[in-house]
């Protein structure tokens, strides 16, 4: 860079400026100077000013999810929310460094400036492992108690009561919650939906099951039916555990919504063309990537942030 001062007969602070497009230089200084550096084969070495100023410039984001056949990476979640958080940090000059939960150890991830994570795990336990790091950290999911981390997520609650208002209004006396509150956003679903329907003297019936899938779906309806239990509406935390069921609930002869009406969670791309069309509660996901990023930002640049949830949105369709 001293060099490269002596040629251009300018100083070493302007050929820095320069480099990094600075309008504190002016135009015609930039291109001058960017074009001798360009002849004389001079590259700013990134690495190098990086250490100097203790900063990465990169965000590692861990995906919490273990993709599976049936839940891959292709999906909406978490495939939204990361494109909202890459247009926010390549937008203000950040690079991404993604990874899932087994590949959060890496140097490069102990590195980065700042963490966020997508899911927190059953009973926080996500949470309490990236804490570790000790890196400035924003979590998508639902805010806990005496939890004071920066969370970023969809109003839960607000959706487990809308679906339970749903039901009401179409006469369902006796419904099923599929899925694992052990998971906070699911706990909070299912809190809404509970509070709801017991302001209506309803008592719903939880059916506890780990994976999101269509498997998992199809499971929950066969083990109601081989109880016998009587179920009239069913709530699934997941559009794939809601597609599942309702495929279950044909093959044995019940029809939905005439029978059994079902309602998903996080009204996916598929949500809309599956047959019948399944209603189910929308989260505004590239809003929440977008978010995501800003609070880490501001926590890198000891800027005050705030946990926000954002509202949701319930698509009554065919089910």
């Amino acid at each position: 860079m001293a060099d490269l001062a002596s040629v251009a007969g300018v100083s070493k602070i302007t050929v820095s400026r320069a480099l990094s497009d600075s309008p504190l230089v002016t135009r015609e200084t930039r291109e001058r100077i960017q074009a001798l550096a360009h002849e004389l084969g001079y590259k700013l070495n990134v690495s190098a000013r990086n250490l100097r100023l203790r900063r990465s410039h990169t965000v590692a984001v861990i995906v919490e999810m273990k993709p599976s056949h049936d839940r891959t990476m292709f999906d909406p979640y978490p495939l939204i929310l990361l494109g909202g958080i890459s247009q926010e940090l390549t937008a203000s000059g950040y690079s991404v460094l993604l990874t899932t939960r087994q590949g959060a150890t890496a140097a490069a991830v102990q590195a980065a400036d700042g963490l966020i994570l997508l899911g927190q795990g059953v009973r926080q336990d996500a949470v309490r492992r990236f804490d570790k790091l000790g890196l400035p950290m924003v979590v998508w999911g639902a805010p806990g108690e005496r939890d004071e981390h920066i969370v970023v997520g969809s109003d839960n609650r607000q959706g487990g009561r809308a679906v339970a208002e749903h039901f009401i209004r179409l006469g369902r006396r006796n419904p099923v919650f599929v899925g694992n509150p052990n998971h906070p956003e699911i706990f909070e679903r299912l809190n809404g939906f509970v509070d709801a329907l017991a302001a209506h003297g309803v008592k719903p019936l939880l059916i506890r099951r780990d994976e999101f899938t269509l498997a998992s779906g199809m499971d929950a309806v066969h083990s109601l039916v081989e109880r016998e239990v009587a179920f009239d509406a069913l709530f699934a935390c997941s559009d794939l555990l809601a597609m599942g069921a309702i495929r279950a609930l044909g093959a044995l002869g019940r029809s939905v919504p005439g029978d059994v009406s079902v309602v998903g969670y996080d009204d996916m791309p598929l949500a809309a063309s599956f047959l019948p069309p399944l209603s189910s509660v929308r989260q505004d996901w590239q809003e929440g990537g977008t978010l995501l990023a800003r609070k880490v930002l501001a926590l890198i640049g000891d800027h005050p942030a705030q946990s926000e949830m954002l509202p949701v949105e319930l698509v009554v369709r065919a089910t």
